[in-house]
């Protein structure tokens, strides 16, 4: 099976085509493609890439926001430097992490937030998933505040339980929310991207996207509990540089 995949990898004409346009990873066409589509980033945007190693996304945004534009990337995993763009190294969840970030920006909004983050990857589907799902969640509740009106957030999420309450409880802070599978994407996937279009920073967010989520979740996995509202309680802040 390995040996199969191997294989298969190195017959990958989207590697092959990144590996002689000088992109890190095939990845880079994903980002290309949802682009074409839906025309996320503009020149002189601030982008924020997160998840970015090797880098490939990060490459392919500072391409598209110039030289009067920014990119800050942020990984767990250290990665090459990328020419136009500031990358870290560390958790975005992390209060210190997110303080970096807040310094980088420099009281700069962001345009456009894309993300092909992804978690340590378990084996266990059921775990992965949700780890996944909240990951996005704990994502969204850091950046949305400091996402511009109009403004953009792409993340790659994976086809299966939750999917649809994570869509719910982003929804009501963008006018557009739809999937997306780039052409680049293995056909034996199951990722896909949720592309979120116009940021509406005036619709009042009493809790966070996580709770929100975990809350939907738990109404669909449990719904012979009783009518009272869950309790979800989660030790994520938003941070904000003073």
């Amino acid at each position: 099976m390995a040996d199969h995949w191997i294989e298969n990898h190195k017959r990958d004409s989207w590697r092959r085509q990144a590996k002689s346009s000088g992109y890190r990873a095939r990845s880079a066409f994903k980002l290309l493609q949802i682009q074409d589509k839906f025309k996320l980033v503009r020149e002189g945007d601030v982008v924020l890439d997160v998840g970015c190693h090797p880098g490939g996304w990060s490459q392919v945004a500072v391409e598209l926001v110039g030289e009067e534009g920014v990119v800050i990337g942020v990984d767990l995993e250290p990665c090459q430097p990328v020419d136009g763009a500031i990358l870290l190294v560390g958790d975005i969840t992390e209060p210190s992490t997110q303080d970096r970030i807040l310094s980088e920006l420099d009281n700069r909004i962001i345009n456009t937030i894309v993300s092909d983050i992804s978690p340590d990857i378990t084996g266990n589907w059921d775990i992965d998933q949700a780890v996944a799902m909240t990951l996005v969640a704990d994502v969204l509740d850091f950046s949305l505040d400091l996402l511009c009106k109009g403004g953009s957030f792409t993340t790659k999420i994976f086809q299966g339980v939750g999917i649809e309450e994570l869509i719910a409880a982003v929804k009501p802070y963008f006018s557009e929310v739809k999937r997306f599978s780039p052409m680049a994407s293995r056909n034996s996937s199951s990722e896909v991207y949720l592309v979120c279009r116009n940021h509406m920073p005036w619709v009042n967010r009493d809790v966070s996207i996580r709770e929100t989520y975990e809350s939907l979740l738990d109404k669909k996995l449990n719904p012979d509990d009783e009518l009272e509202e869950p309790k979800v309680f989660t030790s994520f802040k938003v941070r904000r540089r003073k």
